[in-house]
């Protein structure tokens, strides 16, 4: 269980420059041992031990604490969907943003509940990009425990999240449709558009390209205005990259920073390599409207050839450059 919990969310603040690098390398050592000590495992194995993970997610600190920063953010963007007068204080109602004792029973054996949401709910879709191998990786296991227990917060259905990662196993494939979601089978490298339909992005610990990517498949106004990514920090990659490397590889990201809000998720130390450089972020109109005029005019296709550590996996049936073929890309564990 975790122990005592540190202070809630807060704007990105420079300590996760110091932080980051050193916890994320600390995760991935911790993830390959218990990978290398892991048995060979079946579907039953795999969903035992996700529903174990519920069970101590329910119960930490870090989740009553998240909710906290989750209940924050849905809000506003409930409000700036502009959900229709007099359904708006139905919906915000029938967000499940509480922690109650009982909610033990959400990860019951079935552990599949929000297949059918509340009337006057928000319908939010979900796409989650490189969660990790779960079956084998602890702390892609406790991602992939949030986001189950985030589309029930939610009330979003399993058969509207969609997900992928390229190192997928066929078990993990397996248990995916098991648990209800819904296994994309083509790697889209974050190039995803929202098409007018408010969607929450989950990508804990991704590369920062397949970011870049996202926006650029949404770039105005009307469409980032319907996001939510939960991921690594913008600030926190605005803090540790040199300006000039952020604006040349990673243009989109460094164009938005003025026109987000972010909230970061809590730190405590039972999570601490799981969830930590992780936010919320949301992009409010009134700010997206005061970035300067040109900002939407710039649609330049990503191109990652002098970027360095690129962390993405190459869709081989696009056309990338020559020069971005066959560069690693790095999720949540070391076996990337």
């Amino acid at each position: 269980m975790a122990s005592t919990a540190l202070e809630p969310w807060q704007a990105a603040a420079p300590r996760r420059k110091r932080r980051s690098a050193e916890r994320r390398q600390r995760g991935r050592e911790v993830a390959l041992r218990d990978l290398e000590a892991q048995p060979e495992v079946d579907c039953g194995v795999v969903l035992r031990r996700i529903r174990e993970a519920g069970k101590d997610l329910l119960l930490s600190d870090f989740w009553s604490l998240a909710l906290e920063t989750v209940n924050s953010c849905l809000k506003k963007h409930l409000e700036q969907l502009k959900v229709p007068e007099g359904t708006l204080s139905e919906a915000l109602g029938n967000l499940h943003l509480d922690s109650s004792p009982n909610e033990s029973a959400a990860v019951t054996p079935g552990f599949i509940p929000g297949e059918n949401p509340v009337p006057g709910t928000c319908c939010w879709k979900c796409v989650c990009y490189g969660i990790g191998n779960f079956a084998t990786c602890v702390i892609a296991r406790h991602q992939l425990t949030f986001l189950l227990l985030f589309l029930e917060k939610c009330q979003i259905p399993r058969r509207h999240c969609w997900v992928y990662d390229p190192l997928f196993s066929q078990l993990e494939i397996a248990v995916l449709k098991s648990l209800g979601v819904t296994v994309l089978s083509e790697n889209e490298e974050g190039r995803r558009s929202v098409h007018g339909e408010p969607t929450i992005f989950y990508m804990p610990h991704c590369g920062t390209a397949l970011y870049n990517n996202l926006l650029c498949s949404n770039w105005s106004v009307d469409a980032l205005a319907k996001m939510l990514i939960i991921g690594n920090s913008f600030r926190g990659l605005e803090e540790r990259l040199l300006a000039r490397i952020l604006q040349k590889n990673y243009a989109y990201i460094a164009k938005v920073l003025k026109g987000l809000e972010e909230l970061e998720l809590p730190e405590t130390s039972q999570y601490t390599d799981i969830f930590n450089d992780t936010s919320i972020h949301w992009f409010p109109v009134q700010k997206l409207r005061r970035l300067p005029t040109d900002t939407w005019a710039f649609q330049e296709e990503p191109d990652y050839q002098d970027c360095e550590d690129l962390e993405i996996i190459r869709n081989k049936g696009r056309a990338p450059s020559a020069a971005d073929q066959n560069l690693p890309w790095q999720g949540s564990c070391p076996q990337r």
